[in-house]
């Protein structure tokens, strides 16, 4: 599609220019995700306000990272696989994590395995994973309030991820190291 514009702190008006400020103020740069978001400010603030709210989840980084890669990557959204490998290396993710979900592999620690597996059943099956993936993931240390907390993940990303999908997003340099592209 590539209609949409992504606004700067140049182009962006009233609120988009008030969103792009802050996300220059709090990563040092504006992502070209969030100037696409821009161009309808409530989506971009939902994504930030979400985003935010996923951090302060029981999950690690490390586990947040695999939650975001994993539906990134199931629904082959080229910018957020690049973005949060990027973010992932940044937070000392084992980059061994990071290349098996980057390529559709068993992770080897079996608890992140199964945290990657309901993620990805959860978005595969629209919200009706397997009775297995839960059990799974319940069997290696989870509770049932993070089944919940994986949705709000998936929420974050679905909404970047169709995002990129239609604005075919230009991968920002910060990135570029991990491009990536579906197989």
């Amino acid at each position: 599609m590539n209609q949409l514009e992504t606004l700067t702190l140049d182009t962006a008006k009233g609120q988009a220019h008030n969103i792009l400020q802050s996300t220059q103020e709090n990563f040092g740069f504006v992502p070209n995700l969030i100037g696409t978001m821009a161009n309808a400010p409530a989506l971009a603030a939902a994504y930030l306000a979400i985003g935010k709210l996923f951090e302060e989840s029981s999950f690690s980084p490390t586990e947040q990272q695999v939650v975001l890669l994993a539906v990134s990557r199931f629904n082959e959204c080229t910018y957020c696989v690049a973005a949060h490998s990027t973010i992932a290396q940044m937070q000392n993710v084992p980059n061994d994590v990071v290349q098996a979900i980057r390529n559709d592999q068993p992770i080897e620690d079996s608890r992140l395995e199964s945290l990657r597996r309901l993620t990805t059943d959860i978005v595969q099956s629209r919200g009706w994973p397997s009775e297995q993936s839960i059990s799974d993931f319940l069997a290696s240390g989870y509770v049932e309030s993070q089944i919940l907390e994986v949705v709000l993940g998936v929420g974050m990303k679905t909404l970047s991820n169709y995002t990129n999908h239609l604005a075919d997003t230009e991968l920002d340099p910060a990135f570029s190291a991990n491009a990536w592209q579906a197989k």
